[in-house]
C-alpha cells in the first residue's frame, strides 16, 4: 500500500511540475514579441503559439499551410525563407534569415531549430518570427550615416575609396580604364565671404545633388568636403566619356543654381583628371593626382579640365621637396638680400634701391624667386620671411646712410598676407622707429592682386603708414584689370609700369600710345613714375622723351649684392 501511495504521490508531483513547467513557458511566450511556429516532424502536427496575429492574418492548421507563409513576404526575399525553412533537407540544425513582408511595412527575423533523434532523423522543428523592423532601420541609418556624406547624400570620401578599389581590381581582370575626376568650385571662398556660409552651404548641396545624377553601376559620385567632389568612372567611354561628363556639367554652371531666398548663384568649376593604369594603380594616388592637376588648371585660369601626366608629377615632386628645403631655409632664414638701383632718367642720379629676395640651395643653387615666394604664402612661411625682410634690409639701409652719408629711397616687396596682419602696421612702424629711419625714405610696394581680396582693410592700412610718411608705390602697372581705378582711390605716390610696356613700346604703336597716356595722367595726378624693365639706350631716350621720372632695369643696374652695392655707394 506504501508503495502504491508513494508511486501516486510522485506522479501527482511529477504532474504539478509539468503544469507549473507549461505555466511558465506561457508565460515566456506571451510576454515575448515574436510568433512560434511548432511542427511534430514524425505526426506533421502543427501548432502556433505567441504574438501569431502581429504578424500574419491566417492560421497554420496543417502541415501543407506552410506554403502560405512564404507568400506573406516579398517576392525578393521567399526563396530565401523556403531555404532556411526547409534546413531538415541539408542535415542543419539552425539556420536565420531577415525577410520583408509582402506589404513591405515590416523586417522579420525567422530563425529555424530541428531536432534530430538517433538515427539523424529531424523530430521536431519550430519557427521564430521576430519584427526587426526598428533594429533594420536603426542599422540602415547608421550605413547611410558611414557610406554617405550628411549635407549632400553623395558617397563619402572613406565609401568611395572602398568602391575606387573594387573598381581597379575589376578593370584589372578584365583589362580596362578607370578614371579619378576631382570637382571642385572656383573661387568658393567669395561665395562664403560675400553671401554668408548658409548661402555657401545650399550651393555645396544643389551642386551635390545635380552631380548625383552621374551616378550608375559604372559611375560613382562623391563629396570629400567643402566644394571638392570626386567621381570615379569605369571604363569611361561613350556617354560616360570624361570628357562628356565635364561638358555636360560646364553645361549645367552656365545657368544659375536658385537659393531658398531666390537668388540665382553663378558658378564656375574646375576638374583634374587621373587615370588607372596610366597614372597609378592605388587608389589613393589616382585621388592624390587628380586634385593635383585640378590645382594647376586653377592657377591656369580656372573654369577648365586638366589630365595628369609624368611632367606633372616631375612638376609636383619637385615642388613638394623646394618647399621641404623652404621650410629649413626660413627655420635658418638662409637667405640673401640684392638690391637693384633706380635712377632718375633725366640726371642719371640715383633715386633708390629695390630689395630684392635671393635664395641659393646648396642642391638646388639659386632659386627663382617666382617659384619660392608663392610657395611660402601658401604653407604661410612668408610671413617670418616677410618679418626678416623688412628688419634686415632697413638695418642695411641705416648702416650705408650713416657710413657713406647718403639718403635715398629704399623700396620694400610686401606680401598680401603680410598687409592682412592685423599687426603689420604697428610692426613696421617699430622697425622704422627701432633704427630711426625717416619714414619719407622707405617705398612699400603693393601689386593689384594683393587688393583683390580684402581691398578696404589693406588700403585703410596703406593709408595709416602713408600717414606716417611712408611712400607707397604700385608695382605692375598695367597687369590687372582695374589699374585706372585704384588710381583714385588708393594712397599711393609712385607708379611702376610693368616690363610688358617698356618691352614692347618701341615696335608697338598701340603700346606707345598708352604709355604716352599714361604718363599724361601720372603727371596730372602728382604722382612719381617708375618704369621697370629698361634694358636698351632706346627705351631710355624714348622714356626720357615722354617724361618718365625714374627708370629701373639692366641697362643700369643689375641686382647686386651688398658688396656691390657699397662699391657703387662709395663712387
Amino acid at each position: 500500500m506504501n508503495e502504491i501511495q508513494y508511486q501516486v504521490d510522485l506522479m501527482s508531483a511529477m504532474n504539478e511540475k509539468l503544469k507549473s513547467d507549461q505555466k511558465m513557458m506561457e508565460m515566456i511566450i506571451d510576454t515575448s514579441t515574436s510568433a512560434f511556429l511548432y511542427i511534430d516532424m514524425s505526426t506533421h502536427e502543427v501548432r502556433m503559439l505567441g504574438r501569431w496575429e502581429d504578424y500574419f492574418d491566417f492560421q497554420v492548421r496543417k502541415y501543407n499551410d506552410l506554403q502560405m507563409i512564404t507568400y506573406s513576404f516579398g517576392e525578393d526575399y521567399r526563396e530565401d525563407f523556403r531555404n532556411c525553412a526547409t534546413l531538415e533537407r541539408r542535415g542543419e540544425e539552425r539556420n536565420v534569415v531577415t525577410v520583408q513582408t509582402a506589404d513591405r511595412r515590416k523586417w522579420v527575423e525567422c530563425e529555424v531549430n530541428v531536432v534530430y533523434g538517433p538515427d539523424k532523423r529531424p523530430i521536431d522543428k519550430v519557427i521564430r518570427f521576430k519584427d526587426v523592423t526598428l533594429l533594420r532601420d536603426q542599422h540602415e541609418e547608421l550605413k547611410y550615416m558611414a557610406f554617405n556624406d550628411s549635407m549632400t547624400g553623395l558617397y563619402n570620401r572613406n565609401y568611395f575609396i572602398r568602391c575606387m578599389s573594387d573598381y581597379l581590381s575589376k578593370a584589372e581582370k578584365e583589362n580596362r580604364e578607370v578614371a579619378v575626376m576631382f570637382v571642385d568650385i572656383d573661387d568658393f571662398k567669395s561665395i562664403n565671404d560675400g553671401m554668408g556660409l548658409a548661402i555657401g552651404d545650399e550651393i555645396v548641396m544643389s551642386f551635390g545633388h545635380y552631380l548625383s545624377d552621374f551616378s550608375t553601376d559604372n559611375c560613382i559620385v562623391s563629396h570629400f568636403n567643402g566644394d571638392k567632389y570626386c567621381l570615379g568612372i569605369y571604363d569611361p567611354c561613350g556617354p560616360h566619356s570624361v570628357d562628356r561628363i565635364y561638358r555636360t556639367i560646364r553645361e549645367r554652371t552656365r545657368q544659375p543654381f536658385v537659393t531658398s531666398d531666390g537668388r540665382e548663384i553663378f558658378i564656375r568649376v574646375t576638374a583634374g583628371v587621373a587615370m588607372y593604369p596610366d597614372a597609378s594603380s592605388s587608389v589613393l594616388e589616382l585621388i592624390n593626382y587628380a586634385e593635383i592637376v585640378s590645382n594647376r588648371a586653377k592657377e591656369d585660369g580656372k573654369d577648365s579640365i586638366q589630365y595628369f601626366d609624368s611632367e606633372v608629377l616631375t612638376e609636383f615632386l619637385y615642388n613638394i621637396n623646394i618647399e621641404n628645403k623652404l621650410r629649413t631655409a626660413v627655420h635658418d632664414m638662409d637667405f640673401q638680400m640684392y638690391y637693384q638701383p633706380q635712377f632718375e632718367a633725366s640726371t642719371g642720379n640715383l633715386r633708390g634701391m629695390e630689395a630684392l629676395i635671393r635664395w641659393k640651395d646648396p642642391d638646388e643653387g639659386m632659386i627663382s624667386p617666382s617659384l619660392f615666394i608663392p610657395l611660402a604664402e601658401k604653407n604661410g612661411t612668408i610671413v617670418h620671411i616677410g618679418q626678416w625682410v623688412i628688419e634686415d634690409t632697413i638695418s642695411t639701409y641705416m648702416k650705408w646712410k650713416k657710413t657713406y652719408d647718403r639718403a635715398f629711397i629704399l623700396s620694400i616687396n610686401i606680401s598680401a598676407i603680410q598687409y592682412k596682419r592685423e599687426d603689420f602696421v604697428e610692426g613696421l612702424i617699430g622697425v622704422i622707429e627701432k633704427y630711426g629711419m625717416d619714414p619719407g625714405e622707405l617705398e612699400l610696394e603693393i601689386t593689384e592682386t594683393a587688393l583683390i581680396d580684402n581691398y578696404r582693410d589693406i588700403c585703410s592700412k596703406l593709408s595709416a603708414l602713408r600717414d606716417y610718411g611712408i611712400r607707397i608705390s604700385m608695382d605692375d602697372f598695367g597687369t590687372g584689370y582695374s589699374s585706372l581705378s585704384y588710381l583714385k582711390s588708393l594712397p599711393i605716390d609712385t607708379l611702376k609700369i610693368d616690363k610688358t610696356f617698356v618691352d614692347t613700346v618701341l615696335m608697338d604703336d598701340n603700346t606707345n600710345i598708352i604709355m604716352e597716356s599714361i604718363m599724361s595722367m601720372v603727371q596730372r595726378l602728382g604722382l612719381e613714375t617708375v618704369a621697370e624693365g629698361v634694358e636698351t639706350e632706346e627705351q631710355l631716350e624714348y622714356l626720357k622723351g615722354i617724361r618718365c621720372d625714374n627708370i629701373q632695369g639692366y641697362l643700369l643696374g643689375r641686382p647686386q649684392t651688398v658688396e656691390d652695392i657699397e662699391a657703387l655707394l662709395r663712387k
